[in-house]
């Protein structure tokens, strides 16, 4: 069940124009919203599950475990990030989670339940990270998963490979007159 956003939640005012306009919304992360954290990372490794003769028990118990060392893994090594879930409408439908690195601005995931992909939403808030580190001077950079369909968005965007890391591209957007990374 999706978790209604309220009009008391707290909002994440980043002043993202573009997201705004396509009606998203930002709150933090609470512990409360940790099973519907699980629930898009579940989504997002659901194809390649689907290729495995599991049972859906044993399906769910892999991503229950791998979504907490996931989480454990973030929270350990990007302790500055903004941890957000997305909204729409009022309701939740994904998560952005970024932290803001002296040389660029690092783009730790970003994701949406799979019936809120393909309207724009991540066009539209990539363009407003894109728009924000290069107003600081930035770059942007991501891990992206070479089979991941977002990929031609990436590099439509401007966004290159920087590095080959076996399954990911490190990537990286630069503006015109950003700084090079550290």
């Amino acid at each position: 069940m999706e978790q209604v956003l309220s009009a008391s939640s707290e909002a994440a005012p980043f002043g993202w124009r573009r997201a705004a306009d396509s009606g998203l919304a930002f709150r933090r992360i609470t512990d409360a919203d940790l099973p519907f954290l699980a629930r898009v990372y579940a989504s997002i490794r659901a194809e390649e599950l689907a290729a495995t003769d599991w049972s859906d028990q044993h399906k769910a118990a892999f991503l229950d475990q791998q979504f907490e060392a996931q989480h454990a893994h973030y929270q350990r090594y990007y302790p500055n990030a903004d941890w957000l879930v997305t909204g729409h409408q009022g309701r939740d439908i994904g998560r952005l989670y970024i932290e803001r690195w002296p040389s660029q601005h690092r783009i730790i995931d970003i994701a949406f339940l799979p019936e809120h992909c393909g309207k724009g939403f991540g066009e539209a808030l990539l363009r407003d990270l894109m728009d924000e580190a290069a107003a600081a001077g930035k770059a942007v950079s991501i891990h992206v998963e070479k089979l991941n369909p977002a990929m031609r968005l990436y590099r439509r965007l401007g966004f290159v490979t920087e590095e080959d890391k076996g399954v990911y591209d490190l990537m990286r957007w630069s503006a015109a007159g950003t700084r090079s990374p550290e």
